[in-house]
């Protein structure tokens, strides 16, 4: 277990979820995922949005990245892995995603 107030790491076993602040959405205006919390918000791009509706805390890091292989396919798993943890790890360090168990 991580020290009170820093966020845990993010590790292919991890189960991550968003934070209780954060909130996906679609805006139909802009037709792009939205990851809103208070008083911010980012805008996603394709990827992103698909990692993050992911994050429900049932699907472990490596089962994401699984997910995401049957989609691209053409780009090699180490590549996937990396970028999918160093998305979510800066998610985690912004408090807007949980590592969870």
């Amino acid at each position: 277990m991580g020290a009170p107030g820093r966020p845990r790491v993010i590790s292919a076993e991890s189960r991550p979820r968003l934070a209780e602040k954060a909130r996906l959405r679609f805006d139909r205006k802009a037709q792009q995922y939205l990851l809103l919390f208070p008083e911010r918000g980012l805008a996603l791009n394709p990827t992103a949005a698909e990692i993050l509706k992911l994050c429900t805390g049932e699907h472990t890091v490596e089962a994401i990245i699984e997910r995401l292989l049957e989609t691209y396919d053409t780009q090699p798993r180490e590549a996937v892995e990396r970028e999918v943890v160093a998305f979510l790890a800066g998610m985690a360090e912004r408090g807007l995603v949980k590592a969870g168990r």
